[in-house]
Formats: structure tokens, sequence, C-alpha cells
């Protein structure tokens, strides 16, 4: 079964010679800073080697969330709320967005504990986080069966649709003046004395004095060629689509699974933890890095060993610009999704809630998660390279927060007084012996 199709985007006819500014991956990130950028008056070159939001831009949850963010991300993801707030005004087309709350589940004591510790991190924000029970969460549940003790409800919290957010972002990017370029994978970047001089792309080069490598999935191995050492590993996360049906508004995570409503009144569901990590060479290249990542998530991570070893072995690691890369291979990563997760995931959303028991799963899919060893992203410039910057390793919280980091990634590039303190998203801090590790805010 395909992956999910986005809104089709068409390139623009002819590849531009020179830009101020070349934007590499055509996921959310890179068109929110494609967008931003050519708002405040820079030349921009959306350059994507497949289609725009091909891969886990259009295949994750759609979620819009502040609820239980790492607490480095929380500044970054309320500046996200307000850009959703408005955006589809801005833009001029729909994104789905919706501030319809979001419940984050308790099970048991325990679980209710962990979230009024987090709680803690948006005191005084005035987010209306607050936990709830009983009447107030079946009001919000109505007919659940999820034996759910409480839940932490964030009001503020939303949805908007995947498949639609980030082709509607580019086309308003491209409406400011940017190129927008599918099937057009950029090979390397042409670095001179140290300085970005441009980049060279599969139809040719095209000059420019600033690079923004907003890659997914692909940024290490572009990163790579470069000469940037970048920590990064992929997890698959598997996801279901439903017909319409009768459900809840307000979406829900729980240990079991997560759930939300879509705008054509089906709903997505997902295992609430359960992600695959295929087993490759760089899970030994980066085992010392992300160890302390996987002694805390061990019990959601099932690691496997798949024809991604043989996959990732065999793909070049260094090339020439005149070389065919794995980009141009590979132009989407549409990855099986696991058959046990969609059981599980299936089996508990319709125990919770029986009327799911008359819808039938329309589609499923994989997406690759771009993973950094901290589960927080690099949004920063790369000291080595004067001009070259990234936004990458979003660690499955990137579509919500997307149009905050294309913001800030604008606020970087252009020099300019950042929207937030970016000094939790350094990309140094991978080398400079900070302490790297998630933080679960409680």
């Amino acid at each position: 079964m395909p992956g999910p199709k986005p809104t089709p985007v068409e390139p623009d006819l002819h590849l531009p010679k020179a830009v101020d500014v070349v934007v590499i991956g055509g996921g959310i990130i890179g068109a929110s800073t494609a967008l931003e950028l050519s708002e405040r008056g820079a030349s921009v070159l959306l350059c994507e080697k497949g289609q725009i939001a091909g891969e886990q831009s259009s295949r994750n949850w759609g979620w819009v969330r502040l609820g239980l963010r790492d607490p480095r991300e929380i500044p970054l993801m309320i500046e996200a709320h307000r850009v959703w707030q408005d955006l589809d005004q801005r833009i001029g087309r729909k994104t789905g967005f919706t501030r319809s709350g979001i419940l984050f589940g308790a099970s048991g004591a325990r679980d209710q504990d962990n979230l009024e510790r987090w709680m803690r991190n948006v005191e005084g924000m005035q987010t209306g986080a607050q936990m709830i029970s009983g009447a107030a969460l079946g009001n919000l549940l109505p007919g659940n069966q999820t034996g759910l003790k409480s839940a932490l409800h964030m009001p503020w919290d939303g949805r908007a649709e995947p498949q639609w957010a980030t082709p509607a972002i580019a086309e308003a990017a491209r409406d400011k003046g940017a190129y927008v370029m599918t099937n057009c994978a950029v090979r390397s970047v042409d670095v001179q004395n140290g300085l970005i001089t441009g980049v060279f792309t599969e139809r040719g080069r095209v000059s420019c004095t600033r690079v923004v490598l907003a890659g997914g999935a692909w940024s290490r191995l572009f990163a790579g060629n470069a000469g940037i050492d970048l920590p990064q590993l992929k997890v698959l996360n598997t996801v279901l689509r439903t017909s319409p049906v009768q459900g809840p508004e307000t979406a829900l995570w729980s240990n079991d699974f997560a759930i939300r409503k879509r705008a054509d009144g089906g709903y997505t569901i997902a295992s609430g933890h359960e992600n695959t990590v295929d087993i490759v060479p760089d899970s030994f290249r980066l085992a010392r890095q992300f160890l302390p990542a996987f002694r805390q998530e061990w019990r959601s991570l099932g690691f496997r060993l798949s024809k991604r070893w043989s996959i990732e072995a065999g793909q070049d690691r260094s090339w020439l610009p005149t070389d065919v890369t794995p980009f141009e291979h590979c132009r989407v990563l549409d990855p099986e999704p696991s058959a046990r997760a969609l059981r599980r995931a299936w089996t508990h959303a319709r125990k919770g809630f029986p009327a799911l028991e008359q819808a039938e799963i329309v589609q499923s899919w994989a997406g690759m998660i771009d993973v950094t060893p901290d589960a927080v992203p690099a949004i920063s410039a790369v000291d080595e390279i004067l001009g070259m910057f990234i936004a990458t390793g979003f660690s499955g919280h990137g579509f919500g927060i997307g149009p905050g980091a294309g913001r800030l990634m604008a606020d970087l590039v252009c020099e300019t007084d950042p929207c937030v303190d970016p000094a939790a998203f350094r990309l140094s801090r991978f080398s400079d012996g900070s302490k790297v590790r998630p933080d679960a805010g409680y």
C-alpha cells in the first residue's frame, strides 16, 4: 500500500543561475524556511530530490503540540503556535489547522505523577494546561472505553493535515518569489576557502552565499559528504487512517495508541510509543553517542535487522558533483509499515473507542524519523563553513514545530535577532563536550 499523497506541487520550469539562499529539502522545515526568507526579500531556491512533503512531512500524525515537549523546545513551540494560528490567512491556502486540544492519558499513578511534573515546565505561560479526570475527561472523549484515570489536557494544541500543509507553504513561498524545484537533487555544496559559493544540483550549478540543509532522514548522508559530522539515525513509525466515523474531536495519546480526527472525518491512528529501529552500519558508528537515549527509551524501541542494512551499507558516503548520488537513486523514502504495530494500534484503538468498529482501515504507511542523540533538533550555523546552516533531527516533533523552526532558521540566516534563544539547537553541542541526552521534562 503506497504512502500518503501530498498535494502535488509543480516545479518551476528553469533552474535559476544564482540566488541568495538554497534550501535543500522540501519538507515542512525547508518549506517554512523558504517562506520566511522570501517574505524578507531574499531570493530563494527550494530544492527537493523527490516531491514536496513526499517523506515524513506527509507521513506524521498531524499533531501541533506543545504538550510533553522537551523543555528546550517549549519556547520555539510557543512561537510555532503563533505562526499556525494565522498561517492559513497569511498564505491564502488551507493547512487544516484547528486548535482542537490534545489529551495525554495517564493509566496509573506513575503516569499521572510524570504528567504533573511536566506541567511545571509551562507554569505561568497561559497555555491552559491542566490535569482532568472523571466527567471532564469523559466529555472530551465521549464513548471511550480506554480505562484512563486522568489526562493532561492541552487546549492550545491541535492538528493540521500533513498532506496539505507543506505543499501550501511551499506554494506560498513561490508566491513571494522563491523558486521551487522538485525531482532535482542537490548533490553537494561548492565551498571555496571555507565559504559557501554555490551548490551543485543534478541539473547544474547554482551560485549562492548561503545554504540551509533541511534534508530530514537524508541530512547525515549529505552532511558527511560535505565534511560535517552530524550524529543522526532513523527511526520508523507506522500509521494508519480510517474511513469516516463518529469519534472524539480532541486528540489522544495513551500508552497503547494515539488518535486524532482528520479533516475527512476519519482518524489517524498509531501506536502511542512503539517505534522500529533498523540496525544499520551507522547504528555502530554512533552507538556511543546514542547510548543514553537508547537506555532511556528502550521500552519503546524495537530493534531489528532488515534489508535496510544492505541498502545503507551499499550507499556511497562520498561523491563528486558529477556523480549520481544516493538522493537520485531513491527519490522518495517509502518504507514498509510494521504489520505488528498496525495490529496492536488498531486493536487497542477499537477497544478504547468501540465506534471504530464501524470504520475500515483505508490506508497504512510508515515514515523514517530523523533523530538526534538528545531528541532535540539542530537549527544552527555550521561553524566550519561560512554560509552553511542546518535544520534537521526533529526526532518526530518536526511537523508541529516546523513553522517556528523555519522562522528561527531565517533569523539565523539573515543575522537578525532570533525569535527564541537558539543555543539549545546549536550543532556544536555534539562535539563541544556538552552533556547530550533526552530530557522528558519530568
